[in-house]
Parts: structure tokens; sequence; C-alpha cells
């Protein structure tokens, strides 16, 4: 059967906001995901359909508090809580925050790659020099 430990998962997002480490177990991508800082990366989530996650996810906060924010409603999550998040919803996360998610894995390649070329766009906005 497959399995996976925090330890043995590789970091593939590190930046001052968040650690992510992923790891595909057939069908399912288990995602250990450590905030250090509050974020709201709503503007990630441009270009997907209203702009907001269209993947399910189920997790379980270890740390911190977690909100989703759907078109009509919130909901929030401490530690100790598991949840089931259902497509259009935007994360908002505090600093210390940390989870273990469990999600589709063509549902979430497609999110994060969206996210990436956002996150990318950003960073290259930010660089050019000011004239």
């Amino acid at each position: 059967m497959p399995r996976t430990r925090k330890d043995e998962a590789p970091i593939l997002v590190d930046d001052p906001a968040v650690e992510g480490r992923y790891v595909e177990l057939g069908d399912t991508t288990v995602s250990f995901e450590t905030f250090r800082q509050d974020a709201d990366p709503a503007p990630l989530f441009r270009g997907l359909p209203d702009d907001r996650c269209p993947s399910h996810h189920w997790g379980t906060v270890l740390s911190g508090r977690l909100v989703f924010r759907y078109a009509d409603h919130d909901e929030t999550y401490s530690a100790g809580d598991a949840y089931v998040a259902g497509p259009g919803h935007l994360p908002l996360v505090t600093a210390g925050t940390e989870v273990v998610e469990f999600s589709p894995t063509e549902e979430l390649r497609a999110t994060m790659a969206v996210l990436a070329a956002n996150m990318s766009a950003m960073t290259t906005a930010t660089a050019e020099p000011v004239r």
C-alpha cells in the first residue's frame, strides 16, 4: 500500500510564506504545508473558475487556523479539526498553521500550474527595475 511521511516528502514550494511538501500516492496527492506568515493567496487563483480553487481537499489542521472563503460563506478550522473543502474556495491562513491535506492529483496539478504561473508573473513584475 502506498504511504508517505512529512520528513520523506520533497519540498516543492519554499518561500517566505509557505513550505509545501507533496507526494503523489496513486490518484491522490498528499500535501504537508506549513505557513510561516499570515497569507491571503487570493491573487494566485486568478484565471481559475471564478478566481477560486476548483479542487477538492480533505485534511487536518495540525496547528494554527485555516479559513476557506466561499462566495456565500466562510468555514474556519483550528488545530485538531478535520475538514472537507469543495470547489469554489479561497484559503486564508495565519502564521504557524500546519496542515496535512489529500487532494485528487489531476485537480491539484491543474490548480497548482495556474498558481505557479501567477506567482512567477508577480515575481517577474516586482523584479523589473524602476526607470
